[in-house]
């Protein structure tokens, strides 16, 4: 089976739990499960957030959480060739919801968290594509969330760069 279908798969499940009543993600994964997660650099934790926010208000779609996972997972795969990263960003060191980065509020947190969704480094209390990053990403030319991550994965480390092309998608 090809992997976006076992995610697919595993979507439908965890939602059916969640709907069910279940709020203990950690009972929503057979071993497999965990295994599958792991070969796709993607989080047990991060997997549930994005079940119970489609749950809880249809976004991000399922087709989003694919598409997010579709580009972490290439990044997992290409760039850090499958070894996990030691390092978290945690609550305590993420930029604040108020900083700025070339004018433009919000981007840094998002820039941060989506840096650290790239390279399988966010703590389970944070979520990329979280409210407050789709309603940044909404109202700056209503970028999708997989795209910002490409973006921020092709800028680097060149903040200034991704900052000029969210300031573009904004017009």
């Amino acid at each position: 089976m090809i992997w976006n279908d076992t995610f697919l798969e595993l979507f439908d499940r965890c939602v059916a739990d969640y709907r069910g009543g279940n709020r203990n993600f950690t009972s929503y994964y057979k071993p497999e499960d965990l295994d599958f997660l792991a070969q796709i650099g993607c989080q047990p934790r991060e997997f549930f957030d994005f079940v119970e926010d489609f749950c809880e208000d249809g976004t991000p779609s399922l087709s989003t959480a694919l598409l997010i996972a579709a580009v972490r997972r290439d990044y997992w795969l290409t760039v850090q060739k499958g070894t996990k990263s030691t390092n978290l960003l945690t609550r305590d060191n993420v930029p604040g919801f108020g900083e700025t980065l070339e004018n433009i509020p919000y981007l840094p947190r998002i820039l941060a968290k989506a840096r650290a969704k790239l390279r399988g480094e966010l703590d389970p209390d944070l979520m990329f594509c979280c409210g407050g990053d789709r309603n940044f990403l909404r109202k700056n030319g209503n970028i999708h969330p997989a795209d910002f991550l490409r973006h921020v994965w092709a800028s680097g480390e060149n903040d200034g760069k991704l900052a000029s092309w969210v300031a573009k998608q904004a017009v």
